[in-house]
């Protein structure tokens, strides 16, 4: 009882939500371009199914995604994981000691970038405007790869209590210094894979984990070191995208002189 009760305020929130983007839609379709909406009971149920599927969603991170997170980072972090003290003693936090809880933030980065949705519409129009130059699972890996870093470099942020904004400040005067000597058509794409990568799989999970570390680590706060780890996912796959170019820009140089040499 108690979980349809949360649906239905899920399904109420998201309704209050939704219905001022379908008032512009038919407002614009109808008012401005004066022009019928073509199979109205096909956008409807679409509507319906947009609706639906958000609620779900929603109820998913609430009931699945966020207490799994919080889970492994609790686990992660135990006193009795890390250097075998008793339950609610812990000896020291070293940085050193969290070697499982980097590799487990790296690899659930990678994980959810790779199964991300948006990540894999974006390879494939990629693909299909670069002529095969940049291929769809080149793509995916070196942003899954970012991501992957990013999320562990962000993990040792919060386990270390170190400003955010240095990191920040930091990977953008990286990402300035790419830019200046990455192949053009690809910078565009670059900047837009760190947006792709904020999405419905890797947000919540990363998210979770980081709330969890701020939350089982001693001294740290939930809001002021808890968020920011979204901001890594973000940073790290701009800077992955232009290296990966980069590479492939110079292999083709490569084939091209061997070509000129034969």
């Amino acid at each position: 009882m108690d979980g349809l009760a949360g649906f239905g305020v899920t399904l109420l929130t998201m309704l209050r939500d939704v219905l001022p983007i379908v008032a512009i839609l038919f407002g614009f379709q109808i008012l401005v371009l004066r022009r019928p909406i073509k199979n109205p009971a096909q956008v409807a149920m679409g509507m319906v199914l947009v609706l639906l599927g958000l609620t779900l969603f929603l109820q998913g991170l609430e009931n699945a995604l966020f207490p799994i997170g919080r889970l492994m980072a609790a686990q992660l972090t135990a006193p009795e994981f890390i250097n075998g003290s008793p339950i609610g003693e812990l000896v020291s936090v070293n940085w050193m000691d969290y070697l499982w809880v980097y590799l487990f933030a790296a690899a659930i980065g990678f994980a959810t970038t790779v199964a991300e949705p948006a990540l894999l519409a974006v390879a494939i129009k990629a693909n299909q405007v670069s002529g095969g130059t940049i291929t769809v699972r080149g793509l995916r890996y070196a942003v899954a790869i970012g991501v992957s870093v990013g999320v562990a470099l962000g993990v040792f942020r919060i386990i270390t209590g170190t400003p955010l904004h240095w990191y920040i400040i930091s990977g953008y005067v990286v990402v300035i210094i790419q830019t200046m000597f990455a192949p053009r058509p690809i910078i565009p794409l670059a900047y837009d894979s760190g947006g792709v990568t904020t999405s419905t799989v890797t947000v919540p999970l990363v998210a979770a984990l980081g709330l969890g570390l701020a939350e089982t680590i001693p001294g740290r706060s939930p809001l002021l070191d808890g968020f920011g780890l979204i901001a890594f996912a973000s940073l790290f796959p701009i800077m992955a995208v232009m290296a990966y170019a980069q590479l492939v820009e110079l292999k083709a140089r490569r084939l091209k002189r061997r070509k000129t040499k034969t």
